[in-house]
């Protein structure tokens, strides 16, 4: 039987440039069907948490030009519970525009913060950790982040440090490090001490709170001061007009790297982030020379450690070319080398769109 103070938010409003060409800013990756599965990353996601928290407690943040997305692909939504904010922030601000309503609506309630791009290879897994961090948030106010044991000196992923432990799989938080240069990476692979952070987030709605009280401006507390009985629609306004208030603060910066009570979850259940060319490499299945080739009707000839995705229809024939990213979709083809990739991906869409314009973007 579900908890019925048990919440999701599902973090759905990024561009995903680090994935252009195939997504694209009017079409993100969380609404694509990045993998040939006849499901969207967000479409997984929320079918990952729907065995877990009520379908009605599950919440999705996205950006008001996405929410006719949201709208199509998870018609089981009730469309209250699509969070559509009128500008781009960073995942802090979301975060607590969601803490906020859920926390008008249940004081008691816990809540899991996910990102709408993973991979998860072992559900049942997946579910149990879950469940004891839900447990676990519920009996102590603190904020607890889930980590698995990392696989390579990946810069481009945020690391934790465990400290002392506290339960059988759980630890203090000694320190975050986001995105460190390779040689560090490589430090904290050795040392055995450090984690990958996934982008999961636990606490109950008393401590998340708190946490937005201390570190970030009191936009929707104004609302409440305001009009404390206010309606969903009141609300909607109110941040329509408020919300670009909120500064431009992940909640890693903005919120775990300041606050003293965090722990980390040891997990495995099979993760992979879905956010660059070379993470997706790095994390899928590869044939007998190397290549990851994603949903895609290719035929390669002495061709090692690629990355491969174009459109249904179209067959490519490659020769003799190693290390690569080739990525096309609608009127942009990609050839970039793999290593690296999201640095140089940013530095192509920027001069793309200056020079080009948005429709290549």
């Amino acid at each position: 039987m579900m908890n019925d103070n048990n919440y999701c938010v599902i973090l759905a409003g990024g561009k995903g440039m680090r994935l252009w060409p195939c997504s694209r800013g009017q079409y993100p990756k969380q609404f694509i069907d990045f993998f040939g599965s006849g499901r969207s990353l967000l479409q997984q996601t929320f079918d990952r948490f729907s065995k877990i928290v009520p379908c009605d407690h599950i919440y999705v943040n996205t950006n008001q030009d996405y929410a006719h997305f949201v709208k199509e692909q998870l018609p089981e939504l009730p469309e209250d519970n699509i969070m559509a904010e009128p500008i781009h922030r960073n995942t802090a601000p979301s975060v607590a525009w969601s803490n906020h309503r859920i926390a008008h609506l249940n004081p008691n309630a816990n809540i899991i913060v996910t990102p709408s791009d993973q991979l998860v290879q072992n559900e049942d897994a997946f579910q149990q950790n879950v469940l004891e961090g839900f447990a676990f948030v519920e009996q102590n106010d603190c904020m607890l982040t889930m980590g698995v044991k990392p696989t390579r000196p990946e810069p481009g992923y945020g690391y934790i440090q465990m400290g002392e432990p506290a339960l059988h799989n759980l630890y203090k938080v000694k320190s975050f490090t986001e995105k460190p240069e390779r040689e560090f990476a490589k430090m904290f692979v050795e040392s055995g001490e450090f984690y990958w952070n996934t982008g999961l987030y636990l606490g109950n709605v008393r401590y998340f709170t708190r946490c937005f009280i201390d570190l970030l401006p009191m936009v929707l507390r104004n609302l409440d001061v305001i009009n404390p009985d206010y309606s969903i629609e009141d609300e909607k306004a109110f941040v329509k007009e408020n919300f670009p208030s909120y500064p431009n603060v992940s909640i890693d910066y903005g919120i775990l790297e300041k606050t003293e009570n965090v722990y980390v979850m040891k997990c495995d259940f099979g993760w992979a982030d879905i956010g660059t060319w070379h993470s997706i490499y790095e994390s899928m299945q590869k044939s007998e020379d190397d290549n990851v080739v994603i949903d895609s009707d290719v035929m390669l000839d002495n061709c090692h450690g690629n990355v491969i995705k174009v459109p249904k229809g179209k067959l490519v024939v490659i020769n003799g070319l190693e290390g690569y990213i080739v990525a096309e979709k609608d009127n942009v083809l990609l050839i970039c080398k793999k290593e690296d990739s999201s640095a140089m991906v940013r530095k192509y869409v920027s001069e793309v769109q200056l020079k080009k314009g948005d429709e290549y973007v």
